[in-house]
C-alpha cells in the first residue's frame, strides 16, 4: 500500500492533484483538491489511500491523518464507496462528523451529498464508538455541555440568594460587596448561599 506520496505538486486539477516524484507524475484524487492550492509548485507530502479493485487502481489523497482515517472507516460502511466518503469529506469537520455519529444525529449526516436517512443509520450502526480513540469527541461533548449546566445552575442559585437578601432588607451595593467570597459551584444549595452571605454581611 502506498501511504503517502511526497514530491513537487505540479497542477491542480478539479477533482485531483498531481505529484511529480523523480520523473513520474502520481495523479492523487481529494475531496478538494484546492487545499492544496497555497503549495503548487512547492515540495509536498500528501496522505494517501491506495485503493485496489480488480478493475481499478487509485490514488486517494488526504490534507491529514484524521481525514485518512475517516476515509477508510466510511468505504468500511455498508453503501459507501469511495465517491461518498470523498463527497462527505469535501466539506466535513471531522471532530463535528465524529461527534453527530456518538450523538446518533441522522440531521446532521443526512446533510451531507449522497447520505439519506438508511445510510446515516448504517453509519451510526457500523461506525458508533469506533472513531472517538482518533478525536475525544464524546468525552468533550459531554463535559462542555455538563459544565455549561453546571454554570447555569450556580447563576441560578446566586440570583436567587441575591433577591432573598434584597427582601431582608440588603442594598445591591452590600450584596456585591460579598459577593465573591460566595461559594459557586453545584454543591451548594440556595439556603447555603444566604446563610454564607449573611454571616459575612453581618461582619461588616
Amino acid at each position: 500500500m502506498i501511504a503517502y506520496i511526497k514530491g513537487n505538486l505540479t497542477y491542480i486539477q478539479d477533482e485531483s492533484v498531481i505529484v511529480e516524484v523523480q520523473g513520474i507524475g502520481y495523479e492523487i484524487i481529494c475531496a478538494n483538491p484546492f487545499v492544496f492550492q497555497h503549495l503548487l509548485n512547492k515540495e509536498v507530502l500528501i496522505s494517501t489511500y491506495h485503493y485496489v479493485r480488480e478493475d481499478i487502481q487509485v490514488l486517494y489523497g488526504f490534507k491529514d491523518e484524521d481525514q485518512k482515517y475517516l476515509f477508510t472507516k466510511l468505504i468500511s460502511v455498508s453503501g459507501i464507496g469511495p465517491k461518498g466518503a470523498l463527497a462527505v469529506l469535501g466539506t466535513v469537520n471531522v471532530a463535528d462528523f465524529v461527534g453527530a455519529i456518538e450523538r446518533e444525529d441522522d440531521k446532521y449526516l443526512t446533510s451531507f451529498p449522497g447520505v439519506g436517512k438508511k445510510t446515516a443509520r448504517q453509519i451510526i450502526l457500523d461506525l458508533k464508538g469506533k472513531l472517538t480513540t482518533m478525536i475525544s469527541i464524546s468525552s468533550t461533548d459531554s463535559d462542555h455541555e455538563l459544565q455549561h449546566t453546571e454554570v447555569n445552575q450556580n447563576l441560578a442559585q446566586l440570583d436567587e440568594a441575591k433577591e432573598a437578601l434584597k427582601a431582608l432588607g440588603y442594598t445591591d451595593r452590600e450584596i456585591k460587596s460579598v459577593l465573591p467570597k460566595l461559594p459557586n459551584d453545584e454543591n451548594n444549595s440556595t439556603d447555603t448561599i444566604i446563610r454564607k452571605a449573611l454571616a459575612l454581611l453581618m461582619k461588616n
